[in-house]
């Protein structure tokens, strides 16, 4: 029996700091609010605190995954078989390839909270795109599913 699970998916969410600077938001819009009474104090909080909780999970919500022969990253979907040796990027390495090294070319699923990230060529000819630069915390998972989607086509 075949699992309908994909081999590795993995979603950047936002870290837990970011949720409390949410309730900081929500809390300034009620002291902005606070001399117009009780009403739109709570209203402050509450519409603050919710719009930048809908931005936070808005921003945390990309996922990347290895789905049969194809590796989605965020809006992209590409195939394997397109992709190269994947290189895998420790935090300093990181933060060169998001900075000084990039490439404007490239499509890079970057979030500077996720401190290591791996860079993957892309093979493809027609492709204009060199590498993609995808901030991960597992990127040995995401290595092995890449190796297994590639194995099984």
């Amino acid at each position: 029996m075949q699992s309908s699970a994909p081999p590795y998916e993995e979603r950047l969410t936002a870290p837990r700091s970011w949720w409390l600077v949410c309730l900081l938001v929500g809390v300034s819009m009620a002291l902005i609010l606070l001399p117009f009474g009780t009403l739109p104090l709570l209203g402050g909080l509450a519409g603050g605190t919710a719009a930048a909780a809908v931005v936070t999970s808005s921003y945390g919500s990309v996922r990347i995954r290895v789905v049969g022969d194809a590796l989605i990253a965020g809006e992209a979907k590409i195939p394997v078989s397109a992709l190269g040796e994947p290189e895998v990027l420790d935090a300093e390495e990181a933060r060169a390839w998001r900075t000084y090294k990039a490439d404007t070319r490239a499509f890079m699923l970057l979030r500077a909270y996720v401190p290591g990230a791996l860079r993957i060529p892309v093979t493809d000819p027609a492709d204009p795109t060199p590498y993609l630069y995808l901030s991960t915390r597992q990127p040995q998972r995401l290595i092995a599913a890449l190796e297994a989607a590639r194995a099984a086509v």
